[in-house]
């Protein structure tokens, strides 16, 4: 016999087994106790919490013979024949692939004859809202006067896209989502019957996934299970099989986020793009811990809330004190910016990078948010008693440099062209001419970032590349970067070139600050090109 998935194996076939939508099945019970069934339902809701199993349920209990307490007894040939698909007074449509106006005029000469045996025909619509305007407005006259033996059961995860029309002709019932109480407590029930063990945090994580569906609970364990076969079901195989992240590795990142440590971060988050993490489910997941740790900010009674663990929230309330409630917020909006980015995204792996370096460098942004905590970086700079502004070794260069410019040219100062270098070394010059194809062996977007690189020479005759974008410069500028860059140019020269990477933060075009070395070897190459004529 062929292996039946879980959320079928176990699917509610009586009220009492539904999870989570008590106030949609009591009255459903009441209707039908007191004989007061509608000939019309509409049931909203998210995907997995219960549409179309508690449509099912009514569809059995309304042709009972037997009905106990609103409920179908499970046990007479009208229920066994519906829990089987073999009733002919139950039919199900999925209107995502019976969606015209020829499908909808069937079920009007349908409804013409009455049920052979049982009470009622009971039609339902899955996906309702799929059908076409002209579907709908041929549906409409039979949903509002149909025969007494007919009802109309409606499921949709889309109600606002349902005319008004249909809509008040039928009874609406919202299903809500379910809590991750209720999800891991069936979990755990499930578990017992398939006799297989598994830790609570394990349990708990799989239902926090599932995001108030049953459903996709049930199929998350599945997969758990099956990729853990005969084994126990521990925290850390759940996190394996759904590419997800532990709560310390998101600790240990806010830490770095926090001491501006950009090539620490890059790195973590590289380590978990190796060992196969999902990158949208990182900023989903990393998006929920701060936003725990803001939470526990606003007040402290939020353990019911934040529904974590007690070792998880001691860490957590320890973190809550080292980040303030504004440092969070501007972080909480850059990784929910982020998510939806990245939804279509071919490169997410570089749009995360650049978030995770945008947290670490608030001055790469102009909101108030970040103008705030730049502020508050320098007054804590200006209390620790260290200039705020430039290196005291900088600033007497800087000084050095204004006075001689002032006293050469008063009306020239600060504006002087820079020097063009008398000779250029031989492996610089190589770099520089094949340097198209050196960034060629490059990932997508580092190559992306160094083609708008201009080449130029620190004072010492090393090769220096300038990018005008503070965000290219720190995303080239790691470690792991530099490496990849830095391997591509040696294997092209045949040897290892120094080289560094640097902003142009002078606030000047870059011709009036450096030496284009393209330029200088261009026209070095032409002239002797004319030379040679």
């Amino acid at each position: 016999m062929s292996y039946t998935a879980l959320y079928r194996k176990f699917r509610p076939q009586e009220f009492k087994d539904v999870k989570g939508q008590e106030h949609i099945v009591t009255t459903l019970q009441n209707q039908i106790k007191a004989d007061r069934v509608g000939h019309a339902y509409l049931f909203c809701g998210t995907r997995g919490t219960g549409k179309t199993t508690i449509a099912k349920i009514f569809a059995k209990a309304v042709n009972c013979e037997h009905p106990a307490d609103g409920s179908p007894c499970g046990n007479c040939p009208s229920c066994k024949a519906i829990a089987g698909g073999n009733s002919m007074n139950v039919i199900e449509i999925d209107a995502a692939s019976n969606n015209g106006v020829d499908n909808i005029r069937e079920i009007r000469e349908e409804v013409a004859y009455s049920p052979t045996e049982g009470k009622y025909k009971v039609y339902i619509i899955d996906e309702v809202h799929m059908l076409s305007i002209g579907a709908f407005n041929a549906l409409l006259k039979t949903l509002e006067e149909p025969p007494s033996y007919v009802i109309f059961i409606l499921a949709t995860t889309e109600a606002h896209k349902i005319p008004i029309t249909i809509l008040s002709r039928c009874q609406r019932y919202d299903f809500k989502r379910i809590s991750i109480q209720t999800i891991a407590d069936r979990l755990t029930e499930l578990l017992e019957q398939e006799q297989v063990f598994a830790d609570a945090k394990a349990i708990r994580y799989i239902a926090k996934s599932a995001d108030g569906s049953m459903r996709d609970a049930l199929s998350l364990l599945d997969q758990c299970i099956a990729f853990y076969l005969g084994q126990d079901l521990t925290y850390d195989h759940v996190l394996e099989v759904l590419g997800a992240v532990d709560t310390e590795v998101f600790s240990q990142m806010l830490r770095k986020v926090m001491g501006k440590d950009i090539s620490g971060v890059i790195a973590q988050f590289d380590d978990l793009i190796i060992q196969g993490r999902e990158p949208g489910q990182f900023v989903l997941d990393f998006t929920w811990y701060l936003r725990n740790l803001l939470l526990l900010q606003s007040s402290e009674h939020m353990e019911d809330v934040l529904d974590i663990s007690s070792d998880n929230l001691a860490l957590l309330r320890e973190e809550a004190k080292m980040a303030d409630s504004g440092q969070l917020m501007r972080y909480i909006r850059v990784f929910s910016e982020l998510s939806n980015q990245i939804r279509y995204a071919a490169q997410k792996r570089v749009m995360i990078e650049i978030a995770l370096i945008k947290l670490c460098k608030p001055e790469m942004e102009r909101d108030i948010e970040s103008l705030a905590l730049r502020i508050a970086q320098l007054e804590q700079k200006l209390e620790d008693g260290i200039s705020a502004a430039l290196p005291q070794e900088s600033v007497q260069k800087g000084r050095e440099r204004n006075t001689k410019d002032i006293s050469e040219n008063p009306q020239e100062a600060g504006q002087k062209d820079p020097k063009i270098p008398k000779v250029v070394p031989e492996d610089i010059q190589q770099v520089v001419k094949n340097w198209r194809s050196i960034i060629e062996e490059l990932p997508g977007g580092l190559k992306n970032y160094l083609k708008l690189a201009r080449p130029t020479m620190t004072e010492e005759g090393q090769l220096l590349l300038i990018l005008e974008d503070e965000v290219a410069e720190a995303f080239v500028n790691t470690e792991d970067h530099l490496k990849e860059l830095g391997t591509a140019i040696g294997h092209k020269m045949g040897k290892e070139i120094p080289f560094k990477i640097a902003c142009n933060d002078t606030n000047r075009p870059f011709e009036e600050s450096y030496v284009d070395l393209g330029k200088v070897i261009n026209m070095e190459i032409t002239i002797e090109d004319q030379e040679d004529m």
